[in-house]
Parts: C-alpha cells; structure tokens; sequence
C-alpha cells in the first residue's frame, strides 16, 4: 500500500492487497464505481468467499458518461446502512484506477478518512495489444469475480 500526502485521499493499493484488507479487517468496504453496463457485461468482484459485499454505485453514467452528482449521497447512505462511520476503510475499484481515485478523493472531501484506490481496477491498463484484463487487475489476479 502506498500512502501519500500528496494524494487527496488516504493511499494507493493494488488488488491483491486490498483482497486481504478486506478479507482482515470487519470494518472495510469494497465500493465499485464503474458502470451498470461494466457489471452486466464484464463482470463485478465476488466476496461471498469472505463474507463481504462489494458496493456498487456508478461514478459516471453510460453511455453519456456523465458525473453521477448523487454519488456521494448515494454512496453515504449505503455505507450508514452497514452500521459503519466514517473511519470504516473504504477501497474504491472501477476498470483501470482513474475513476475510483476520483471517487476516493470526493469520499475523502466528506470527512471519509480511509479511502483508498485500488490501481490496477477491475480490467487494469491496455496491455501492448490494446486489451484489457491480461496482465493486471482484479480478474487477471486470479481474485473472485461474476458475470450476469
């Protein structure tokens, strides 16, 4: 994990790490904020296995791409609704790691004070093939996934 003040938020973390923070700790959310298209067609996290549920609440609509500017309530009411505060560790997932940062910082303007951006994503950068999912982020880690 990488913790940096130069962030607006609490730190950096890849997937595999942020699998086991929230496999340790009762107190952390997993929050996925890409689109209802992204869980549809590529698939969302499964942490049945460790007796978590991941969030979802989009960031950006699709297909206009729009801010969700009810993202913050929503996200809030969500998290109020596990019993948890605003120190709960919360660990911010889309496709690559540019809007769960975003999503992460907003959090963190609302006094959240454990947001973290898993870096990799879901799918994780193109590769050298222009293809996501290949080399790096949550599915390619081997981490439990579904698909509807």
């Amino acid at each position: 994990m990488v913790t940096s003040t130069s962030l607006d938020y609490a730190g950096e973390i890849n997937v595999v790490d942020a699998f086991n923070a929230l496999s340790n700790q009762d107190n952390a959310i997993l929050v996925d904020v890409r689109t209802q298209a992204e869980w549809s067609f590529v698939g969302f996290p499964d942490l049945s296995l460790i007796n978590q549920e991941t969030l979802f609440v989009e960031w950006q609509s699709f297909p206009s791409g729009e801010l969700n500017i009810n993202f913050v309530q929503q996200l809030s009411q969500q998290i109020a609704q596990k019993e948890l505060d605003q120190s709960a560790s919360i660990y911010f997932l889309c496709r690559s790691g540019a809007r769960s940062a975003a999503a992460a910082a907003a959090m963190t303007q609302q006094g959240f004070s454990k947001c973290f951006n898993i870096t990799e994503g879901f799918e994780g950068p193109l590769d050298q093939h222009e293809h996501r999912g290949m080399s790096s982020g949550w599915k390619a880690s081997g981490l439990p996934w579904k698909q509807n």
